[in-house]
Order: C-alpha cells, then structure tokens, then sequence
C-alpha cells in the first residue's frame, strides 16, 4: 500500500490516484480509501488546531482538493468557544443562521510532519484494513462446504496460512493430515469449515480431515455425483490413515460402487493421491441396517447380526479368523464403520457367542426353576421359546404358553400363578427392605421407579424426591445398571421427580398474582373510605 508520507505530500490528482490505486489493490471500493484519507487529514488537523475543536476535512472527489473546516454550533449562550458560536456573531457571517446551526470556518491547509503523518498512515491502513474483512466476510460467508485451491503464504506455529487470491485463510495445525508438511508457496486445496466475522485475526477456516473434504473431492472426480444420479450418504475418515464412503445409486441401471472406483481405479486414485495415501473403502449404502453394517465391515466377513433398536446397538458375530480383521489395527475397521452407520457395533467370534448364548441358557433356566419351581425340562421349554423374565411368563397371554409341546391350559396356568405369587413375594421383600433403608413414600410413587431400584436407591443414600430429582441421566444409570435403563428412560424418571418443584413454582405464582389483586382491591378500599370521609371531616 502506498505510504502515508507520499499520501499527504502529493498534489491534489495524485491523491485520487493513489486512493484508487489501493483500492484497486485491496478489493474495496475506491470511496472507502478517501473517507480514510479524509479522517486521517482531520486527525492530523485536530492535533495542530487542538482536540477539542470539531474539524472537518473533505477531499474534492474530482480534482483532489482538500478543504479544511471547523464547525461551530450555534447558541444564544457560549459554553464551550472551541465548539459552540453565538447567536449575534453568527448573524454577522450568516444572517439567516438560527440556534442549533452549524457554522463552517474555513481553516487554512496544514503542513504534515512526520508525527502527523505517522498518524495518518495508521487511520488508512486502519479503515483500509476493516473494509478488505468486511468485504472478505461478505464475499465467503455462504461458501462453507466448498473446496478452494490457493498457496501457502507463511506458516506460523504449526497452522498454515493460506493465500486465496483476494483473502486469506487459516488451515489449523489439528485440521492438517497427519505427517502432511507444507512449505512456503505449495498448492493446497482444502474445505471450508467456518466463516466467521473476527475483528482480529483469520476469518476463513480451513480443513483438509473433515468427512466432507473427502464427500466433495469424489464429487469433482465422479460426474454421476455432480449429476445427482449417484448419492453421498455418509463419509467417516480416520485422517491419513483409512476411510468410508457409503454411495447409493438413483438409477437402478448403475452401479454406484463402479463409478466411483473409475476406469482402472482412477477416480478412486486421484482422491488417495490427494489424501496423502489414505485408504478408502467404497460402500454400497443400504437402508437396512443389518445389510449396512455388514458391507461396511468390508473386507471381513460376518457370519451373523443381532439389532437392537431401542439402545441403537448391533452385534456382529464373525468367524474366528476374522476376528481381527474385522475390528483393524487398533480397532480402525468396526471404528469407521460405527461412525459410518451410526450405530454402537459389538464384534464377536462365534465361538464367544456360542458360550454366550450357552451362559444365558443355564442362567435362565436355573432362574425359571428356582422361581416357578419347576424342573429343568420346563424351564429348557420356556428359555428355548423366548421367555427371559418371569414377569413374562406371569403376565403373558395363556395362549402364548400354550404354544410350548407338552403344555395343556392347567399346566399355563400353574406357571402364570406361580410367577404372580413369585413376583408378590419379591415386591414385598423390597418394600420392606425399602422402609428398613428409610426411603419415603414420595419417591416410591415416581413413575418409573420400581422396587427393586428403591432398594438400590437407598443403599446409596438417595432416600427422598428430591435427592432422585438431584441426579442426572447418567447418574442414575450408573446407579441401577442392572434394570437395563436407557439414557432417555433414565432423564424421563428424573423429570417425573422434578415435576413438583415446576408445581409449585406455578402454585407459587397463582398466590403471587392473588397477593397483588388482594392488595389492589383493599388499596383501593382504603383510598375510598378516605374519599368518604374527607367532606365530614371538613363539616
């Protein structure tokens, strides 16, 4: 930028010249630059004349002359001389002047020394410096998401700055690939992450281990994605190292798997080469789960997949040679394709499964026969049709026992009675190991809560409403493991034991509002008794 001695030293042409000569050079508009030069030439002016004097500075936008005023409001008494000029004496060099004009006095020009000129380099570069980020600002906000090329300008602690042509970026330490160096004047492509409006420092934030950098490279490499036939449906990356790209194809006809790889796996290649070698797995996305997980635990094979939706959970059982390979070195694979799903994957050898499945069996069965007493071959019977809790079989429909081989409606029915009186007895042991621990009445009517978490409760000092209303979500799971709680159930029952306290803040408030009426109205008793009264007084 031009420097300020030259600025306030040239003639009146080349003062628009260089305005428009940085303008030119900053990207802003030409009027930005003079109103500067302007404020500069006040500054200046208002340090030779004296701060306390209201001086004007205008710069003739045609022929570069530069004017020099003092303004004077017009009063009928002076307070202050440097600002204000009296009615009678402004009537002299304007008779139509009224009070609250402004009077110009024309100043004569100023010499610059090299203080005021020091002083007025930094207001220009100041103003210029605040209208190239407000124009950067305006010019990038809605562009997060994009892909920009520019060089490196320098490097400065580990982040990078970046030179995009008409603004700069900050591509961070934490957001470069792993083992990535960049010295001064290397190309570098990169994602917008953010854009924000700073007074100091980078606004444009930059990206190279974001998901979508990736989504948005196959999007410039593969014209079926650009096109929209072929979609982008999730993308999870461990940065240098490995990543997952789940496709779908609108088209029936094509494959989205095949495009995306390229000819000889060109396209493919050309989004590693730019990852710095990073592996990817192409996955076809599909919208059940179980077939998405198991073609993204790609290249191991799975054997079996259990879902459970209601905790968002899967479990994957392999064979046990692949064990390994399907979680990846330092458990990368099932990682990736976890955040890939979005579902939490548990891996198992089918042989832990099997023992497993054999431990649930025997527990099972030996929980049937101590609380139904029965003997094993029933409680085989019920374990092998899906019974797992004995509030089942209490509460089940009779048909559904009379499904079993070798159960007649007398025999159901025997088994629904014994799991009531069973479920009874242990209620009431609960109850009464409850009132042993001393927890009150009030928190055994929050919904949700059972007896048996009472019990847990005030083994650990959570004995009334409120203390359970104390907690958090995740407190209370850690607490009663054991009940099988999700995070939501968890907040629901703690919202339950706090829906007194909202109670009795809307019971507090109804009072609130009563206290006021009550108060007006007896207000305004008082003030007519007193009415009444005032004539007879007089009398």
């Amino acid at each position: 930028m031009a420097d300020a001695q030259t600025v306030v030293g040239a003639n009146r042409l080349e003062l628009l010249q260089i305005a428009d000569a940085v303008a030119r050079e900053k990207a802003i508009d030409a009027e930005i630059v003079v109103v500067a030069m302007e404020e500069a030439i006040q500054k200046a002016a208002r340090s030779k004349y004296g701060m306390e004097n209201e001086i004007r500075a205008e710069i003739d936008r045609k022929t570069g002359n530069i004017g020099l005023s003092r303004l004077l409001d017009v009063v009928e008494e002076v307070e202050n001389p440097a600002t204000e000029i009296r009615l009678t004496e402004a009537l002299g060099r304007n008779p139509d002047a009224r009070v609250g004009d402004l009077i110009s006095e024309a100043l004569p020009p100023i010499d610059f020394g090299r203080i005021a000129a020091q002083t007025a380099k930094q207001v220009i570069v100041q103003k210029v410096r605040e209208a190239e980020r407000t124009r950067q600002y305006g010019e990038y906000k809605d562009r997060v998401g994009e892909i920009v090329n520019g060089l490196v300008k320098r490097i400065e602690y580990g982040n990078v700055i970046v030179d995009l042509g008409r603004a700069e970026a900050m591509l961070r330490r934490d957001e470069c690939i792993p083992r990535e160096h960049f010295n001064n004047g290397d190309r570098v492509r990169a994602y917008i992450v953010d854009v924000r409006e700073e007074t100091r420092g980078p606004q444009i934030f930059l990206s190279r281990t974001h998901p979508q950098f990736m989504g948005m490279l196959f999007s410039q490499e593969v014209p079926e994605i650009y096109d929209g036939v072929i979609e982008i449906k999730s993308v999870a990356r461990d940065p240098g190292s490995r990543a997952k790209i789940a496709v779908l194809s609108h088209d029936a006809s094509i494959d989205p798997v095949g495009p995306c790889i390229g000819m000889r796996g060109s396209r493919v290649q050309a989004v590693v080469g730019e990852l710095q070698g990073e592996k990817i797995d192409i996955i076809q996305w599909s919208d059940d789960p179980a077939t998405f997980i198991v073609n993204g635990l790609a290249p191991a094979e799975v054997a079996k997949v259990v879902l459970d939706e209601d905790k968002n959970k899967i479990e994957v059982v392999v064979p046990d040679d692949q064990l390994s390979l399907a979680i990846g070195r330092r458990g990368q694979n099932v990682r990736l394709a976890s955040q890939l799903s979005g579902w939490d994957i548990d891996i198992l050898t089918e042989a832990e499964e099997s023992e497993r499945r054999q431990k649930e069996f025997t527990d099972r069965s030996a929980m049937f026969v101590e609380a139904l007493d029965v003997d094993d071959v029933i409680a085989h019977l019920l374990v092998t049709e899906g019974f797992s809790s004995v509030e089942e079989v209490a509460f089940v429909p009779i048909d559904d026992l009379l499904v079993i081989e070798g159960f007649d409606e007398d025999v159901a029915e025997e088994l629904r009675v014994r799991g009531r009186t069973f479920l009874e007895a242990r209620d009431e042991e609960f109850n009464r190991r409850r009132v042993e621990l001393g927890v009150a009445d009030d928190l055994a009517n929050v919904t949700g809560v059972t007896a048996s978490m009472l019990v847990i409760l005030g083994e650990n000092a959570i004995k009334t409403r409120d203390d359970l209303a104390d907690l958090a979500g995740d407190e209370l799971l850690e607490l009663v493991p054991a009940e099988g709680l999700t995070l939501d159930a968890a907040n629901t029952i703690i919202m339950a034991a706090r829906a007194h306290w909202f109670e009795d803040e809307e019971t507090a408030e109804g009072v609130n509002e009563e206290a006021v009426e009550e108060a007006g109205a007896a207000a305004t008793e008082s003030a007519a008794d007193a009415a009444a009264e005032e004539p007879a007084e007089k009398t």
